[in-house]
């Protein structure tokens, strides 16, 4: 009995009839909606009556939303390996991880030949076929920087670019049923792809001994090789295999799971009816069925990792004892997706574990196992991660970037349901057939979380004040793993403490927050030439507190040789374009402009959605300021680190206005006299100069979310005293074992 436990998926197998094109795009579709998770389709390039079936899987790829896809199998000795691997990632990037690459060794040899294909032996082709999945992988490795040379006797590979890789682990399913064929599965594949009525010897039961023995001798867990399984038939009364009622068809499947170890079943069949009763009847049973068998035998499941990515794993983290609910989706170091999920966009990282729950229970879940862990623990909700802290090295993140939902959940309220680890320009795009908007950091790359529990400085926020004078409500997992709902009725320390502090509290999942009635905005952008770059930010300093507050300016400076470059763009919150001109005409005045532009358009238009690689790419070191004024003084300290090299990079964020009509004890975020919000990135060769000068600027004040320093002072400047001391107390009855310390953490401080 050889049953490897792996998840069961059910599949269509389709015939790609160039007759009636889009017949086999609505069977397609069809298969999506009766439930099955995979479609493929025949490849053979020379049969004139056939679609190709790259074309046919990219137009299907656009039309469906979760099935898999795949060529079943791709006639590699008509494909150019590179140029596949190419097509495979790039199909699998723009479909979401859908394109699996099912491939053969080659048939029909004198329809090959015709089309302009090598003709090979069978010994011939099987060698080819170990060069070309060689170099599909090779193609893959984009994190790979050397040049690819795979030079063999049939695929050559001499110098070529790698990249892209494929959004996930693309399996290499092998049509195999001779035994060199099988020992290559059993050497490179991730799958053995036969056909029940081509099966004769060796038999399934024999292919599987072979595979099994042979990746033992490659080091290889027979389990990491998936067994799948193309099957025709119709559902009728014969006591023929696949030609019985459905109760007949689960009893042959079941004992090909059990006895087999056969966890796909793709059916070959082109009417509708008949994928409907398998995706439908079948599919459901036959899961049920053999977790009963499973659970009885106590055959274990999950995924079978491989060895080598088993060796990158860290120490102080029990990898086997991931809550089943969260093992599917976690990732570990030597997986496909860890590339994309150990850093943020600005700080790379390396943590041993990512855990990605589906929901708060899951997040209940994978805070408590995290806890008994001997290693840093990180909350992420995504975006930018400026301060450094939603990664870490060694450790275990749990990203909540699963938990994306946008809900209006009261109109008349204007009352809207986020989850945090939804992306602001998800956000903005969700809300604008609403009419609403939330004031919510100037990318709409920012996660919800972050900002949401932290400040939130917005290009609304002297309209309409702070995302989190916004947040009327949040759920949140506690430390002890309880989740609760805090607002002004309702745990209202804590939630007071959220809205400023929320990373040292709890994981928040969600928040409510009552957005404002807005649809269009003018947005407006002028690049000014700078000579002299304390006057200039006086100046502008001066024009934005004289500006009304429907204006939020915010302010980016560059140097360049010969000078500096000072883009301000802004946001006018309405429509009335008379007004708008009028309160942007003064800043034109300012300085020689190079370039300027406005433009009446939707909030969520400013504020777009985007989801950049996250690979630490924009590594900085950074340091934050709030004060009330751009007074000489500030504006002579920032314009001397320019010129002594200490920056290249600045920003000013307009935060008054709405901002300070909140009482400082409103909310944990304290600063409401301040009229700016000042960051600069640092050289980091000349860190020890550059915090000095920094720290000459003489601001009490901060925000966390720009501050990289970890510097004693921190916590002193991002929150006033009795705001602190309030927070130690809150903290100690939320999280007395400091569980959530990796934040600029507070202390927990019994009263």
């Amino acid at each position: 009995m050889t049953d490897y436990g792996h998840d069961l998926t059910f599949g269509s197998f389709l015939t790609p009839d160039n007759r009636d094109p889009h017949a086999v795009v609505e069977r397609a579709l069809h298969s999506e909606r009766v439930g099955l998770d995979l479609v493929t389709f025949q490849d053979h390039p020379y049969q004139p009556a056939h679609l190709d079936a790259w074309t046919l899987m990219s137009w299907v790829a656009a039309r469906t939303e979760r099935v898999h896809l795949s060529a079943n199998v791709t006639n590699l000795p008509l494909r150019n390996p590179a140029v596949l691997a190419r097509s495979v990632a790039g199909l699998d990037l723009l479909s979401g991880g859908r394109i699996d690459l099912g491939l053969g060794a080659g048939a029909f040899w004198q329809a090959i030949g015709a089309m302009g294909g090598r003709v090979l032996t069978p010994g011939e082709s099987v060698t080819a076929l170990g060069e070309a999945i060689d170099i599909i992988r090779g193609i893959w490795a984009a994190d790979d920087r050397t040049p690819l040379r795979i030079r063999g006797d049939f695929h050559t590979a001499d110098g070529a670019k790698r990249g892209p890789a494929p959004a996930h682990d693309v399996p290499i399913w092998l049509g195999a049923y001779k035994p060199r064929m099988l020992r290559l599965v059993a050497a490179k594949g991730d799958g053995w792809l036969p056909s029940w009525s081509m099966l004769k010897s060796p038999s399934l039961a024999e292919g599987n001994a072979i595979i099994d023995e042979e990746a033992a001798a490659h080091g290889r867990d027979p389990r990491e090789i998936t067994r799948l399984l193309n099957i025709n038939g119709a559902f009728g009364t014969s006591a023929e295999p696949f030609q019985g009622p459905p109760a007949q068809w689960i009893d042959l499947l079941l004992r090909l799971v059990l006895e087999d170890g056969v966890s796909t079943f793709i059916l070959g069949s082109d009417d509708p009816g008949t994928l409907a009763v398998f995706g439908e009847e079948v599919a459901p049973a036959l899961r049920e069925a053999a977790a009963a068998e499973r659970t009885a035998a106590g055959t274990p499941g999950g995924r079978v990792r491989p060895a080598a990515a088993l060796a990158r794993r860290h120490g102080g983290i029990d990898y086997d004892g991931v809550p089943p609910a969260l093992a599917g989706r976690a990732v570990e170091p030597g997986d496909h997706s860890y590339e994309g999920l150990r850093s943020s966009y600005v700080w790379p990282g390396s943590p041993g574990l990512v855990l990605r729950p589906q929901g708060t229970p899951q997040v209940a879940e994978a805070l408590g196992w995290a806890r008994a862990q001997d290693v840093p623990l990180t909350v992420r909700s995504g975006g930018h991660g400026i301060s450094g802290r939603s990664t870490n090295d060694g450790g275990i993140v749990i990203d909540l970037g699963a938990l994306d939902g946008v809900e209006v959940v009261d109109r008349a309220r204007r009352l809207v349901r986020v989850g945090a680890g939804a992306r602001w320009g998800d956000v903005a795009a969700a809300l604008a057939p609403h009419s609403l908007a939330i004031s919510s950091g100037d990318s709409g790359d920012v996660g919800v979380g972050g900002l949401a529990t932290t400040a939130g400085i917005g290009l609304l926020a002297r309209s309409f004040g702070l995302t989190v004078d916004r947040v009327r409500g949040a759920e949140v997992v506690l430390a002890d793993g309880n989740t609760v709902h805090a607002d002004a009725d309702h745990h209202p320390d804590l939630f007071w403490a959220l809205r400023g502090a929320g990373g040292n509290m709890g994981v928040v999942t969600s928040l409510d927050i009552e957005a404002t009635e807005l649809s269009d905005v003018i947005f407006a952008l002028f690049a000014h030439e700078v000579t002299d770059l304390a006057e200039f930010l006086s100046a502008w300093g001066s024009t934005t507190e004289d500006a009304p507050r429907e204006l939020t300016p915010f302010l980016t400076l560059v140097r360049r040789q010969g000078g500096f470059v000072a883009q301000t763009y802004a946001v006018w919150a309405g429509a009335d374009t008379e007004a708008a001109a009028e309160a942007l005409q003064p800043y034109l005045e300012l300085a020689p402009v190079l370039q300027q532009r406005a433009h009446l358009l939707p909030y969520a238009a400013v504020v777009t959605p985007a989801r950049p690689s996250h690979q630490g790419q924009a590594r900085q070191r950074s340091r934050s300021a709030l004060v009330d004024h751009i007074d000489p003084h500030t504006a002579r300290a920032l314009a001397g680190m320019f010129e002594d090299g200490l920056t290249s990079y600045a920003q000013i964020r307009a935060v008054g206005g709405a901002v300070n009509d909140t009482p400082a004890d409103a909310t944990a975020y304290a600063h409401r006299t301040q009229n700016f919000a000042l960051s600069a990135v640092l050289r980091e060769s000349r860190a020890a100069e550059g915090n000095a000068a920094w720290d000459r600027l003489g601001a009490d004040a901060l925000y966390l979310s720009f501050e990289t320093h970890d510097h004693g002072t921190a916590l002193t400047r991002a929150f006033p005293p009795a705001t602190l001391d309030r927070l130690r107390g809150i903290k100690a009855h939320y999280d007395p074992d400091h569980v959530f310390r990796t934040n600029f953490p507070i202390e927990p401080v019994s009263s």
